[in-house]
């Protein structure tokens, strides 16, 4: 799993992504709220996985499931964020949930390259590329890259996007 600070990290970078995509979709809001909110549920979802392991209704607050399983189910996120992204526009709390999914999934994402690995659909699976904590540089770069390509595409109409990259958003 990656650290905490990773997290955070690549939490904030989801939210940009989501609300680039919100915003590219026309589904923004009044004055972006909605956009600005997703950016917010992305970083929130991003320690999603983790803290939603907790039992938050006892006393002493452990792990009402174990850790990695139901919580980091790759399909669950996967639904919630095509189900969001179906409603962005219909009903406004979308695209909140949009960026809450985008944040789970950018989680996943990042314990995905540890030994233990996430359980995408049915098992786990890991790319068993290094341990938890190693690397976190690595992770949070590709994700700010990955936010930077998109945002750009959106908000600086691929300006300064690489060329590559600039059929991805029509």
């Amino acid at each position: 799993m990656a650290s905490s600070h990773a997290h955070h990290a690549t939490g904030w970078a989801a939210g940009i992504i989501a609300a680039a995509l919100i915003t590219h979709a026309h589904a923004g809001g009044p004055y972006h709220l909605w956009a600005i909110a997703a950016c917010i549920a992305g970083a929130a979802g991003a320690t999603a996985p983790d803290w939603l392991e907790v039992a938050w209704w006892s006393r002493t607050k452990r792990l009402w499931v174990t850790h990695r399983t139901v919580t980091h189910w790759g399909i669950g996120w996967v639904a919630l964020l095509a189900w969001s992204y179906h409603e962005l526009g219909h009903y406004p709390a979308a695209a909140v949930a949009f960026g809450f999914a985008c944040g789970g999934l950018m989680h996943l994402f990042a314990d995905w390259p540890n030994p233990l690995g996430v359980p995408w659909i049915a098992g786990r699976h890991s790319l068993n590329w290094w341990n938890s904590g190693h690397c976190d540089l690595l992770i949070v770069g590709a994700s700010w890259f990955a936010a930077w390509m998109i945002g750009s595409r959106v908000w600086l109409h691929g300006g300064y996007g690489l060329p590559v990259f600039r059929h991805w958003l029509g």
